[in-house]
């Protein structure tokens, strides 16, 4: 039973098709880790070295290779969007939580569960859900509330 306003209680146990994300809102409040130091670490070495000398933040205009859409991208966010392309960007010698953060920084954000992100991880959703969807939040993955 969810509560009135739609978003489910905290109480809801997680299955396999609930929707999980990157809450950026979790990063401002629960960690002592800073957001843009963990993103670089994601990233091809001479882009991280470029951009962590970097002392303006630039905006560029990206057009999805897929959907052709134009979005305005800062230098951060157009590295990650290079370093996804990359065939390694996700592989099984990268962790659990690391792969499925990825993901998420690949594809913008969108919301996915389990089954989705074993698609994109090549690892068990079971095993998926059990780690992201417990107590524990791990680098900011939660269930998705919209």
């Amino acid at each position: 039973m969810q509560p009135p306003s739609g978003k489910p209680s905290a109480l809801v146990k997680p299955t396999l098709d609930t929707r999980y994300h990157i809450d950026y809102t979790w990063w401002e409040k629960n960690t002592e880790e800073d957001l843009r130091i963990y993103i670089l670490s994601h990233l091809l070495p001479e882009q991280r070295e470029k951009l962590s000398q970097a002392t303006e933040s630039v905006t560029l205009d990206f057009i999805d290779p897929v959907t052709g859409e134009v979005m305005e991208v800062d230098e951060l966010g157009l590295a990650v969007q290079i370093a996804a392309r990359d065939p390694n960007f996700i592989n099984q010698q990268t962790s659990l939580i690391d792969s499925i953060f990825r993901v998420f920084l690949s594809n913008g954000n969108q919301p996915l569960s389990a089954h989705e992100l074993e698609e994109r991880t090549a690892r068990p959703a079971a095993t998926i859900l059990k780690t992201i969807g417990g107590t524990r939040v791990y680098k900011g993955i939660r269930p998705y509330q919209s």
